[in-house]
């Protein structure tokens, strides 16, 4: 750790931390790090899956606001 710094955490948010870890030498510093990493890919995923949707709005509705569709709704 080239630069460290405190941070004040509410005692739970410890405990938190302490049950998540992945071994138990595993620091907080390397916790936090890897939440992060997880907290970015997620969001990436979140962010394509937004932009599929949206793309995807447009050819669905083209598919169910149709003639053909409609006239089968009062047969």
């Amino acid at each position: 750790m080239n630069n460290p710094t405190t941070i004040q955490l509410d005692k739970s948010v410890v405990k938190s931390l302490k049950q998540i870890r992945e071994h138990p030498r595993q620091t907080y510093n390397e916790l936090i790090s890897r939440m992060i990493e997880l907290f970015k890919n997620v969001k990436k995923r979140n962010q394509y899956d937004e932009f599929l949707h949206k793309i995807q709005q447009q050819k669905m509705k083209e598919l169910w606001d149709n003639k053909e569709d409609e006239a089968w709704e009062d047969a």
